[in-house]
């Protein structure tokens, strides 16, 4: 007991510390370090565990960590140092135009200058330590939200143009045209508009939200909380493409943090690639272990694989105990060989990708060969599409396609052997994965992985997604309808329009104009995929001609100072 607490004392005068290394954090971020805090003592209490056990039980305290790890400078300087990152920003600073301090995103004197754009949080109820918030929109934002999609579906790009000049911090207008810049493969144009969509959110947060507690929650069914889902995964993937994977990790779990039930973005297929590139292996070594008993991780091929790459990591490190070397690598070998057992689909395409000649021996057989491949059911080929175009690179190491040879071969004279466990995950690969779910789906959307999509099912592919709302939940929680607009005709009505009422709350398929035969329903999809074509054309047109205007500022141009003090 006495040593519980001089543990616990040890914790809190480093707890203390922090706080007076950073005591010019301003309030916001100093609840944050607060609610992580308090979030860990809580965690401890209920797992009945000593606070010196660092392998914590408690959902909770995975998702715990400090604010600054969410800045992506703070991984640069390590690489590069803080003089090659800093300093040609220094100097800009002087003349900034924004005062507010911000965890996620760093203003830029380049973007139109800030007003609340409509958007809020409240706090919907406290319940055994966890707090559900939600955003919500006032009566001018909602009206903003009506006007884009009218712009979009009016087909007129200088509607978009307009909207923007006098609402540059909408978030659908710039989660749009962050995609058509990244298609344009204008990265850094795509990247500051997710940025500036992030920041508009950072400043809406209610003052008990927290980034870091692991507490907090927000409903996916409600379409206000989607758009800060979106904006934070498209960051994280700048930042993962940018050659910051540890600041990508924070990212990938803070998203979970939000919804760790419904995992509406499924950051579990993305939680371990993320992992294995910062090198975090006990990381995720911890995750497996603490939510495989309720979460059945090692059923996804992603985990099964990457927690014996992981263990194979471990036993490659020089400054390992030679004895400890040897055990994590006896667990590595059987869990690749379990993970290969279970997911044989996965070693072809792997080694595919990795521009690896298998050897004849394996090409041939039944259990790798192409029966491997047609066998699989429709979901675990997603699956397993979706973890071989996503982590192949982690597989080509020289070190680790020798490992991967080893086991494959052991793999094969277990199937010769009649192992148990070989027929065993035959019934399982039959009897799951027939169908995946809705938020498998939208992962793979996200993703673009193009061994991934391929791989979708009809019902998701041949129905248009938009990327400021890729397939909404079934079941949306509903706060405001679009109102009733006045067309020329029921007959006039194009495809491109029903699809964009079909993503507003109080769209009723029943409800339409009318019924269609099937040459109607052909010429209605040849219709729509014109019409997205041209969408794309004129926002691309758009995007090169913007120019975002501040209103004129005739009395005092510092008005509004007082919202940052």
């Amino acid at each position: 007991k006495n040593s519980h607490y001089d543990t616990l004392i040890g914790y809190f005068t480093s707890w203390i510390t922090y706080l007076v290394t950073y005591c010019c954090l301003p309030h916001v971020q100093f609840f944050n370090s607060y609610a992580c805090w308090q979030s860990f003592l809580l965690c401890t209490e209920k797992s009945k565990i000593s606070v010196s056990n660092s392998s914590c039980v408690c959902l909770g305290m995975y998702f715990l960590y400090w604010s600054v790890n969410l800045n992506p400078e703070t991984e640069l300087k390590r690489y590069f140092g803080a003089r090659a990152v800093l300093g040609d920003q220094r100097p800009r600073q002087r003349n900034r135009q924004f005062h507010r301090s911000t965890w996620m995103t760093s203003p830029k004197d380049s973007w139109p200058r800030f007003s609340r754009p409509g958007i809020s949080m409240t706090l919907l109820e406290s319940k055994d330590g966890i707090q559900y918030f939600t955003f919500e929109h006032s009566r001018d934002y909602q009206q903003v939200q009506f006007k884009f999609l009218d712009a979009v579906e009016s087909m007129d790009p200088n509607n978009i143009v307009a909207l923007l000049q006098l609402n540059p911090y909408h978030i659908d207008s710039l989660l749009q045209l962050s995609d058509v810049c990244r298609i344009q493969e204008d990265q850094e144009m795509a990247r500051d508009l997710i940025e500036r969509a992030l920041y508009s959110f950072e400043c809406a947060f209610h003052p008990l939200f927290s980034l870091t507690s692991g507490t907090s929650r927000l409903d996916y069914l409600r379409p206000e909380n989607r758009a800060f889902y979106l904006a934070l995964y498209k960051h994280m993937m700048f930042l993962e493409k940018r050659g910051c994977p540890r600041t990508a990790l924070e990212y990938c779990k803070l998203i979970l943090s939000l919804d760790p039930d419904s995992d509406p973005l499924c950051m579990l297929l993305l939680v371990d690639f993320l992992t294995l590139r910062s090198r975090e292996y006990h990381s995720l070594l911890q995750l497996h272990q603490d939510w495989e008993e309720h979460r059945n991780l090692s059923q996804l091929p992603n985990f099964a694989f990457s927690t014996a790459l992981c263990h194979f990591h471990l036993s490659q490190q020089e400054d390992t105990d030679p004895e400890e070397s040897d055990k994590q690598r006896q667990i590595a070998d059987q869990m690749l060989q379990d993970a290969l057992i279970m997911f044989p689909g996965v070693l072809m395409p792997l080694l595919d990708l990795c521009t690896v000649q298998a050897d004849p021996a394996v090409t041939s057989h039944s259990f790798f060969g192409p029966k491997s491949q047609l066998g699989q059911p429709p979901a675990l080929a997603e699956l397993t599409a979706l973890y071989v175009g996503r982590t192949f690179n982690l597989w080509r190491e020289a070190a680790v396609m020798l490992w991967l040879e080893e086991s494959v071969k052991e793999v094969l004279c277990r199937v010769n052997a009649k192992d148990p466990l070989v027929e065993d995950c035959q019934n399982k690969r039959k009897q799951r994965y027939q169908s995946a779910p809705r938020n498998i789906h939208r992962h793979v959307l996200l993703s673009e992985i193009k061994e991934a999509t391929s791989s979708l099912p009809l019902e998701v592919t041949t129905q248009p997604v938009m990327g400021f709302d890729p397939l909404p939940p079934l079941d949306s929680v509903i706060s405001y309808t679009r109102p009733e607009r006045q067309h020329a005709g029921a007959s006039n009505e194009s495809t491109l329009s029903l699809f964009f009422r079909s993503l507003l709350p109080n769209f009723n398929l029943q409800g339409g104009p009318r019924q269609e035969d099937d040459t109607e329903v052909a010429r209605a999809g040849q219709e729509l995929n014109q019409e997205v074509n041209r969408l794309m054309v004129a926002m691309r047109d758009m995007l090169a001609n913007i120019r975002f205007q501040e209103p004129p500022r005739e009395d005092n141009p510092y008005r509004d100072e007082e919202e940052w003090d």
